[in-house]
């Protein structure tokens, strides 16, 4: 892996972007939006950010979303997936929602979130906050408030850690796992079962038995 920022920088794209947020938000005091931190790392995000308010004598509902059920791709994975609880106990509707996660790429974990989040209401409008903004959108969702943005060639995958989960703050790079070649798959398959003999298996021969029909019973 690659690191490209370090808990310096990590320190700077958080500050960064809780100002763009709280700088301009609105009647903060009077009005605070709900805060919803998409697990694992968008919810530390989130906690941070709860409880910098909190120093600041500004009291802030905020919750823990799960997209995992909702996610487009569950099928597609290998394994059981990793289910953790959603915590969202107040009413969401008709109230201004944060939703904060670390890397937004492709757009499918926060179109998953939007999803679940219908779940537990409508609400008035729902605002996107991501530490990290990269390119290879592939809904047409996009952040309002960015902390870093980062210039990353498809074939690799923005991998953030944070003192909570991983002992550590920083940004790394990794390659993405690749895809296996499904045409070769096919053409491995079949030379192997060329080369193997056939499996010949004997079948035990069918015993006819009396009354298989339907049970009878004598009329008294």
């Amino acid at each position: 892996m690659e690191q490209v920022l370090s808990a310096e920088h990590v320190s700077q794209a958080l500050e960064s972007l809780y100002q763009a947020i709280f700088s301009n938000w609105p009647n903060l005091k009077a009005s605070p939006p709900a805060i919803i931190g998409i697990r694992t790392r968008g919810e530390i995000i989130a906690s941070r950010f709860v409880h910098r308010l909190a120093r600041q004598g500004i009291t802030i509902e905020h919750g823990v979303l799960d997209v995992t059920f909702y996610r487009d791709d569950l099928s597609r994975r290998r394994g059981a997936p990793l289910v953790r609880a959603t915590e969202i106990d107040f009413d969401i509707n008709d109230k201004i929602v944060l939703l904060v996660d670390d890397v937004l790429h492709t757009g499918r974990s926060v179109r998953a979130a939007m999803d679940a989040l219908m779940d537990y209401g409508r609400p008035k409008a729902i605002r996107l906050a991501v530490l990290i903004d990269r390119d290879g959108r592939e809904m047409p969702i996009a952040a309002e408030y960015v902390g870093k943005r980062l210039d990353v060639s498809d074939d690799m995958r923005v991998q953030v850690q944070l003192v909570e989960a991983d002992g550590q703050d920083s940004v790394f790079l990794e390659p993405r796992e690749s895809k296996p070649d499904s045409s070769k798959r096919m053409t491995l398959s079949k030379a192997t079962r060329k080369a193997s003999p056939k499996a010949t298996s004997k079948v035990a021969p069918k015993v006819a038995t009396k009354n298989s029909g339907k049970p009878t019973s004598k009329r008294r």
